[in-house]
């Protein structure tokens, strides 16, 4: 009986953002992660940079996966952008992809690891995450005149504009 099973044996990670391939992440985004399907190369590229750890999957030249996380290094870090190529998914990469970020000098020691999904809660939960429903907020990016100002905080900003003249 021949195994169905895929060998994942010559399968890469790389933990060196400068490896990113930016065209091959939106081709990654756009086949596997409804929620980045639109992002433009710039704000990618943003996002990149301002991550650590930033996690690559490859086979051979091809971008498989991604992982990206911000940490503080010792009390909190968020994962984000966890993708596996859908031909690639079920064979435990996704996995061995969000383990690796864990792993990683900035990730190993924070208190709180926290992430985002949709639809993925079964497969974090099988790697240690635990449901919260206590600590998740947001705030929507908006422009800063929109945002209500508290009262005391008007009337410092007045006295401090009469001051600088």
């Amino acid at each position: 009986m021949k195994s169905t099973a895929k060998d994942y044996r010559h399968i890469q990670f790389c933990d060196d953002r400068s490896q990113v391939n930016i065209d091959q992440l939106q081709t990654l985004f756009k086949l596997a992660a409804f929620w980045a399907k639109e992002r433009c190369s710039e704000d990618l590229e943003i996002a990149v940079a301002n991550s650590n750890p930033v996690v690559t999957v490859w086979d051979g030249q091809e971008m498989i996966g991604f992982a990206r996380a911000t940490s503080d290094g010792i009390y909190r870090a968020t994962i984000w952008d966890v993708v596996i190529h859908p031909d690639y998914q079920g064979g435990g990469l996704g996995r061995k992809l969000v383990q690796t970020v864990l792993s990683h000098p900035l990730m190993c020691r924070v208190e709180r690891v926290y992430l985002m999904t949709t639809h993925q809660q079964k497969f974090y939960e099988r790697i240690g995450f635990e449901y919260n429903a206590s600590t998740t907020m947001v705030l929507y990016n908006q422009p800063l005149e929109s945002l209500p100002i508290p009262e005391h905080h008007l009337e410092q900003a007045e006295s401090a504009v009469s001051y600088s003249g």
